[in-house]
């Protein structure tokens, strides 16, 4: 029987599932909508893997990541719960051992990782503003007819940018709209964006930051050619889409999982049995204290089996012990 790792990266727009074999290589990958249910997602992710995988393989580790990472953990029984920068930091140096710089463009923000000797040193975030991301893209593919998949590939037909407003996504959506009623052609008006949204990523997460190559670009947004092309240009060096930018955090996930059972020597994975559960979400404001903190309790099949979101641990705390004492 041979083992694999599971990572899961659950994201507001999309929860991606990734097994790893025994040697660290990619058996699977699988991708589907949140939707903003992210329990359902992640056992209707369970649940095809399952139908997927080879009856020689066994489960050996789980990780989890993202921002239902916790919740997600609690589900499958994760021996790793590691945030994004974390779980992308540690999918790059994987690829690629000497990786200075990881640019991440996802469904609904973007980071930059700053590495140094293998070891992330410095990362920024942005949750705020829309211009780049996924969904940005998605929706201005959509309003121009263009399938997303095509739309990197217009940008590179392009002999002549137009320069688009990226600062903000309502300017640059205004601002796109304005260079149609002007009569440019479509090719040039996508080439401007993604020159504009580069841009913005490089003013906003990239300012004041020694950005060196290697340079690894991951995320969904990796796969629009016209999107590389325009950090290449703007950075004058070359920008290493991996085979899998897309799961890189899932990817990282499974890795993390993957040490921490070698560690530990035994894998807290439930078994794909929990696709099939119930599970529910209840909360309620501790009145203790003064912090007044949003304790989340999470339910399977009617049994509590984990509570969090206080801050002192009076009520999460309880629950740890009561787990450690079971096993």
């Amino acid at each position: 029987m041979k083992h694999c790792y599971l990572g899961i990266d659950i994201g507001s727009v999309s929860t991606n599932v990734v097994v790893l074999d025994q040697n660290e290589e990619v058996l699977d990958t699988l991708y589907i909508r949140t939707q903003g249910k992210p329990i359902e997602a992640i056992k209707e992710g369970l649940a095809q893997i399952q139908k997927r995988l080879d009856k020689n393989l066994k489960v050996a580790g789980a990780g989890t990541t993202g921002s239902g990472r916790q919740l997600g953990g609690i589900m499958v029984g994760a021996d790793a719960i590691k945030n994004e920068i974390t779980a992308h930091g540690v999918a790059g140096l994987h690829y690629v051992p000497d990786v200075k710089t990881i640019i991440e463009i996802g469904g609904q923000d973007s980071k930059i990782i700053l590495l140094r000797d293998g070891i992330i040193y410095d990362f920024a975030m942005n949750t705020v503003c829309a211009a780049g991301t996924g969904s940005f893209l998605d929706r201005q593919a959509e309003r121009m007819g263009i399938p997303i998949e095509e739309f990197g590939t217009l940008a590179l037909q392009s002999n002549n940018s137009v320069h688009i407003a990226g600062r903000c996504a309502v300017f640059a959506e205004s601002d796109m709209i304005h260079k149609q009623q002007l009569g440019h052609n479509q090719e040039d008006i996508i080439r401007g964006l993604c020159e504009a949204l580069v841009r913005n990523y490089l003013n906003n997460l990239g300012k004041g930051k020694e950005i060196h190559s290697p340079i690894l670009f991951q995320g969904g947004v990796a796969a629009n050619v016209g999107m590389r092309k325009a950090f290449e240009e703007l950075l004058n060096c070359e920008i290493i889409v991996p085979e899998h930018a897309d799961v890189m955090g899932a990817i990282g996930a499974a890795l993390l999982a993957k040490r921490e059972v070698q560690r530990k020597g035994r894998s807290r994975f439930k078994g794909f049995d929990i696709a099939h559960s119930d599970y529910s979400v209840k909360s309620f404001s501790c009145e203790y204290c003064s912090n007044q903190c949003e304790v989340v309790e999470f339910y399977r099949d009617a049994s509590l089996v984990a509570r969090w979101g206080d801050k002192c641990g009076r009520w999460s705390a309880v629950q740890i012990i009561q787990k450690e004492h079971l096993a």
